[in-house]
């Protein structure tokens, strides 16, 4: 009697797409990367990988082991008041970290990128195209302000999951909210060098 489930082989060739993704992202980088070659190095039809994996965001995730697409919270950053906007960019970043199971592969990462300039550049496009890019056009903020969120938020990442710094390390995700929030909002508020509020102390 035939066994009831996923037909035999569609395992093995989601792992073949995710191997040949992880070569051609480390080899090309983000940007270079394409779908159609992915497919190619793996032997399947470009179909497929929409099929496993639905866009190359999502391939990328699953082929890091991300427990997380970052780019499926943009759409929850942005909705609601624009003032609101910093504080919903820090409790997402914060709930992407929050789990040590799901935080091991971004710090994994992290700590790559910051020895190996392949994953470097890797990273760096993803974020800045997935991420930041849609961030910053659709409030009408030039990428540098978002980029300088990124900043501060990977700095505390750094500080508080990998170098575990004290007080960082053990304060709670309200005070790592009311620390980075406001900054956040300030970064998005100002206007072509001209500040529409004071900036945070």
């Amino acid at each position: 009697m035939a066994r009831a489930g996923r037909r035999p082989g569609q395992t093995e060739t989601r792992e073949k797409i995710l191997d040949a993704a992880r070569h051609r992202f480390a080899e090309l980088g983000y940007d270079g990367a394409t779908v159609r070659g992915i497919a190619a190095d793996a032997g399947v039809n470009a179909a497929l990988l929409h099929h496993f994996f639905g866009s190359k965001q999502a391939l990328f995730a699953a082929a890091m082991n991300l427990p997380v697409n970052p780019a499926s919270l943009v759409p929850a950053i942005l909705a609601g008041p624009r003032e609101g906007v910093g504080e919903r960019l820090v409790r997402a970043f914060l709930a992407v970290w929050a789990a040590p199971e799901g935080r091991t592969p971004f710090v994994a990462m992290l700590r790559a990128a910051a020895t190996n300039e392949q994953v470097a550049v890797m990273m760096r496009q993803f974020i800045e195209r997935t991420v930041l890019a849609e961030v910053a056009r659709a409030l009408d903020v030039p990428k540098i302000r978002v980029t300088g969120i990124a900043a501060q938020m990977m700095g505390v990442a750094l500080l508080r999951y990998v170098i575990r710094l004290p007080p960082l390390a053990g304060a709670d995700d309200e005070e790592i909210v009311a620390l980075l929030a406001p900054v956040a909002q300030y970064y998005l508020d100002s206007r072509d060098g001209v500040e529409t509020r004071q900036a945070p102390s």
